[in-house]
């Protein structure tokens, strides 16, 4: 996703916290983030270069990441089946099958899959202001896409019913947002409330950058603290950061992936107060950006299936031990 839109303005400038962060995520995940660095030395994965950020941590993107994609997507890899198929849910989110028994019984999830792929056909729907509490933005974007077409819409679909099995299969009850069964949104506010309203023990936003060629790796995105308007995060703001230390350790063990070289000062985790999603959440919620789509060795990964599906058992991982403790 995009650095624009509803959810992803440019961050504001903002003093540097690259210490205690990497203390954090490296306290958290040693082996992890060793084994990448031994997977980048053997030429594994994304480690095999040491591109230089075009820009600082905190800068905007490439005025080509700011637009949303013309292109037309392209027909889906012939990989990228996923391991769940789409149910038909309600116009605002899709139910979890019954839960089966297992380790996560009784725990809630709620999967928001970032923008729908009808987005694109409704762009007066999705372009109309709402509240994100600290001011107005519009409903929803787009989303971005690789440059060859692959949208982020599909990719986060994908990556969702992936997690929903993964999930299920431990016995959580797994909810997603959106199911590609509305012709588009839901609006970022409606997102909060929908994982609000499910009393979710986690929620999990997934996306894809939209920035420019050679910023790889992935970020977490983190709600900083707000008491504004509708938004009050201080509750959500510590026990949001233990799970999104969890999935960035464990998304770098499933996938072999480095942080972000572009955001997150090399911690893969960046605290936002601008995002409604965030903002507006009563419960522990969490944004990951997988990759940047923009980039085309990051393309690579995300338009594989087999990459998709350790993207879904990462992230599922950092859930799981975050609902275990």
């Amino acid at each position: 996703m995009s650095y624009t839109g509803p959810d992803f303005d440019p961050p504001q400038p903002r003093r540097s916290r690259r210490g205690p962060l990497t203390v954090a995520l490296a306290a958290l995940v040693p082996g992890a983030l060793l084994g990448w660095a031994v997977y980048a030395v053997v030429g594994g994965g994304s480690g095999d270069d040491d591109p230089k950020a075009s820009a600082s941590a905190d800068a905007s993107p490439s005025v080509s990441s700011r637009a949303p994609s013309t292109a037309k997507p392209s027909p889906e890899p012939s990989d990228t089946k996923p391991s769940a198929s789409a149910g038909s849910g309600s116009p605002s989110a899709s139910a979890s099958a019954p839960p089966a028994s297992g380790p996560l019984k009784g725990k809630v999830v709620v999967i928001d899959p970032g923008h729908n792929p009808g987005n694109f056909r409704h762009t007066a729907e999705i372009n109309r202001q709402v509240d994100i509490g600290t001011n107005r933005k519009e409903c929803d974007t787009t989303g971005t896409s690789t440059n060859d077409g692959y949208s982020e819409a599909k990719f986060t679909l994908d990556v969702a019913h992936r997690m929903r099995a993964l999930l299920e299969a431990q016995g959580a009850t797994v909810e997603l947002t959106q199911d590609a069964d509305r012709p588009f949104g839901p609006c970022v506010d409606e997102r909060a409330r929908i994982g609000n309203r499910a009393k979710a023990d986690a929620v999990v936003s997934i996306h894809a950058d939209g920035s420019g060629a050679g910023n790889r790796g992935f970020h977490v995105i983190l709600p900083g603290a707000v008491n504004a308007g509708a938004a009050d995060t201080r509750a959500i703001v510590g026990p949001s950061r233990d799970l999104g230390e969890r999935i960035a350790g464990n998304f770098v063990r499933a996938t072999g992936s480095a942080p972000s070289n572009y955001v997150g000062g090399g911690t893969g985790l960046v605290t936002r107060k601008d995002l409604g999603g965030l903002n507006l959440s009563t419960v522990p919620k969490v944004f990951i950006e997988c990759g940047n789509m923009r980039d085309s060795k990051d393309a690579a990964q995300l338009t594989s299936g087999a990459w998709r599906q350790k993207a879904a058992q990462g992230i599922s991982d950092g859930i799981v031990s975050f609902l275990r403790g």
